[in-house]
């Protein structure tokens, strides 16, 4: 690890002492820690933990005497200890700090800066005396019950669509706020969308073809691209929402992603279908990359799991659904193009509805609003949210995006097995865009619109999973509880080892059933549900997996599994009309079948040696031998 991941390793040391072994022997309290998705990380100091929300403003703070000021911290420190939760977001947003690109940059910028004489202060003016320590000016959450904080936001039954303002949330006016709830909805339909699109052009691509004199593997490539955007998408996307917050980016980003799909649907010629589908997908991959954070800040560990499951769910779907209305459309006098009019019409509801409606969730990006409200009402232009002191650094920039991920990717067992095993699924997902077309269409003669009709089975096994998994969170619940509210990541394996039975199982029944057209077509769509139910099992428990063991670095390990696997989703589809034809659908199902069960010991492997194996990892943190041995026993 270099100096900065070391910085963040003890930052998130700070942040969390229960879930890491102590550099001290003596036995430390643990404090429950709520993770975002998109923090790898982070930083705190003594006088950040000594500072409490007590209903104290910064300027009363700022003017006490020394000694006032240490007899409040000396009991501040005392209700921290009786209110976690709100010492724990503390902590968290300096994790969040330190991690966002261009902070850790600070200290090389003054080194280099300290090289060069100061210049004059100007007009004659000497240099002023230093300011009191900018800590003292942060604002922080007013405890662990402040309205500000999103996982404080009122669940609003009425459904009241009125953007609140900062002064009605913290009024406590409930019917005045964007809901929890409301904001989920959105949101999934936003990914939804995203989803959607990717498959939907898939119906089109012999029209496509057809309309522009090409091969169907070159029309393929319409799909293939723009899942290749979803690949390259989250390196701009996840930086820049740790930078100005998750609202910015979804809205931009289906802007463009709109445009361009409206760019497809006009096109003139091949190249601008191609160029434009990439550039659709690299729009589109922002909601895969924002909103589970986005989750992450709205959900506490208790119901985060839900929340995700039902966002996963949304992104697995769209894929599903997507065909037979693009085979219905094609089909029809409107014609291919308007499968890319439609998509860009939702784009733009969906832009509609996160530039009105969507509130920021990113708690450092909504104590910048508090900061905001706070220099206008008071004058005092010092007050400021941690927020606003990052600088970006391009350097730190290619560190934290492409140089540690990489090194993850490499060098930690778990990140490339788990990557590879999820890479495997998530391209047999748009294999199956080419596979069930030839099953369907060219075995059974079902037309366009009809041959997408067959998705639905594995939708229904999506949807199967995510009823075990939901049926599941109690117990997970009460595990947690049980150990002090600290994860430990082998928990996640269980339905990851069923899943990848189902899958491989699905694979067999599905080509040893769709080969003949005298079996009765339901029988190879029925194969849908156990590939289904293990498609989402699998790939939902093992990220959970790897946010769990690799904590301040699980942004680097996502985005590492997020690029292969957009790899493996853009190639699948290119071969897969040549292995089903060249080795018939029942042995080209067989072989994905037997690479299917032969990972299936993966998670296996992870669930019995895992907790040793990351007591080897440069990055992912273990818990003290004692406590990981109990836990264990719970697995």
């Amino acid at each position: 690890m270099d100096n900065v991941d070391r910085d963040m390793e003890k930052a998130e040391r700070d942040a969390s002492p229960d879930r890491f072994p102590p550099y001290k022997t003596e036995q430390q309290d643990g404090v429950h820690r709520t993770i975002t998705g998109t923090s790898g990380t982070t930083t705190t100091s003594g006088t950040s933990i000594v500072r409490e929300e007590m209903g104290l403003s910064r300027a009363e703070t700022t003017g006490m005497s020394k000694q006032t000021t240490n007899n409040i911290s000396r009991v501040n420190t005392q209700d921290l200890e009786r209110h976690p939760t709100a010492l724990s977001r503390i902590h968290t947003h300096r994790s969040q700090h330190l991690g966002t690109v261009g902070r850790a940059s600070t200290n090389d910028t003054a080194t280099r800066d300290a090289k060069r004489p100061l210049p004059e202060f100007g007009a004659g003016k000497p240099y002023p005396p230093p300011l009191p320590s900018q800590e003292e000016y942060v604002v922080e959450f007013d405890g662990p019950n402040d309205p500000l904080h999103p996982q404080n936001w009122h669940i609003n039954k009425k459904y009241v669509y009125k953007p609140c303002s900062y002064r009605d949330r913290y009024a406590g006016t409930g019917t005045d706020s964007i809901c929890r709830l409301l904001t989920a909805v959105m949101l999934g339909f936003t990914t939804l969308i995203s989803a959607f699109t990717s498959s939907i052009f898939s119906a089109a691509t012999q029209a496509v073809a057809r309309s522009f004199h090409v091969s169907n593997e070159v029309g393929v490539l319409g799909l293939s691209l723009y899942v290749l955007g979803f690949a390259t998408g989250p390196l701009l996307w996840a930086p820049l929402s740790e930078l100005r917050g998750r609202r910015l980016p979804l809205v931009l980003s289906m802007f463009g992603f709109s445009i361009f799909q409206i760019a497809v649907a006009v096109a003139k010629d091949l190249q601008t279908v191609l160029i434009c589908r990439f550039f659709g997908g690299l729009f589109a991959a922002c909601p895969l990359a924002v909103v589970a954070a986005v989750f992450s800040d709205m959900f506490d560990n208790r119901t985060r799991g839900l929340a995700i499951t039902v966002f996963s769910m949304s992104v697995f779907s769209g894929p599903m659904l997507a065909p037979f209305i693009g085979g219905f459309i094609t089909m029809s006098y409107l014609g291919w193009r308007w499968t890319e009019y439609l998509v860009a019409i939702m784009g733009f509801v969906a832009f509609g509805m996160n530039l009105f409606f969507l509130e920021e969730t990113y708690p450092p990006v909504v104590l910048i609003s508090k900061a905001s409200e706070l220099r206008r009402r008071t004058k005092n232009w010092g007050i400021h949210a941690k927020q606003e002191e990052i600088e970006v650094d391009f350097r730190e920039l290619m560190n934290k995006n492409f140089s540690r991920p990489l090194r993850i990717l490499v060098t930690e067992p778990i990140v490339l097995l788990l990557s590879i095993y999820m890479a495997f699924i998530y391209g047999l997902l748009y294999l199956f865009l080419t596979a069930y077309p030839i099953v369907f269409q060219g075995i059974h003669h079902m037309n366009l619109g009809v041959g997408g009709l067959p998705y639905f089975g594995i939708i229904v096994g999506e949807l199967l999973a995510g009823i075990f998994i939901v049926l599941l969170q109690p117990s997970y619940n009460r595990k947690l509880a049980a150990n002090n509210n600290v994860p430990i990541p082998e928990w996640r394996l269980a339905p990851v080892i069923a899943g990848g039975a189902s899958f491989a199982l699905g694979l067999f029944w599905f080509g040893w059933s769709g080969y003949r057209s005298d079996i009765h077509w339901i029988v190879p769509t029925l194969s849908g549900i156990l590939t289904g139910f293990g498609l989402l099992a699998i790939f939902l428990q093992a990220l959970n997996y790897i946010v769990d063991a690799y904590l301040m670095f699980a942004a680097s390990a996502i985005a590492a599994n997020t690029f292969l696997r957009s790899l493996a989703g853009a190639v699948f589809p290119l071969f897969a009309t040549y292995m089903f034809d060249g080795m018939g659908v029942q042995w080209a199902s067989t072989l994905l079948g037997c690479v299917a069960a032969a990972l299936v010991p993966i998670p296996i492997i992870f669930w019995k040696y895992g907790g040793a194996i990351r007591k080897r990892s440069k990055f992912a943190p273990a818990l003290p031998k004692q406590q990981a041995e109990e836990s264990s026993s719970d697995v």
